[in-house]
């Protein structure tokens, strides 16, 4: 997984599966959040998300306050995420 950082954005390239990837997203956006409470973050390949993103971003919307706007590209990542919003 590969990680680029412009501004108030978070492009992610490959797939999130592991627990060093989570740590790799949180640390970025943690640095991100200190200045910007609107958050964009791009998805661009990922097939799945494993829970402990799912769930920090949770907390940085109900907890935190951080407005995040999402773009996945993945169909199926996607679909699954639309889900979980849903329920």
């Amino acid at each position: 997984m590969e990680l680029e950082v412009s501004s108030n954005t978070l492009v992610i390239k490959g797939n999130i599966k592991s627990i060093n990837d989570f740590q790799n997203i949180k640390q970025r956006v943690d640095a991100m959040t200190v200045e910007n409470k609107l958050i964009n973050i791009n998805i661009l390949d990922s097939l799945s998300i494993t829970s402990s993103v799912i769930g920090y971003f949770n907390k940085l919307v109900l907890k935190d306050n951080i407005d995040i706007y999402m773009n996945v590209k993945n169909e199926q990542l996607l679909h699954l995420l639309d889900d979980l919003n849903r329920h």
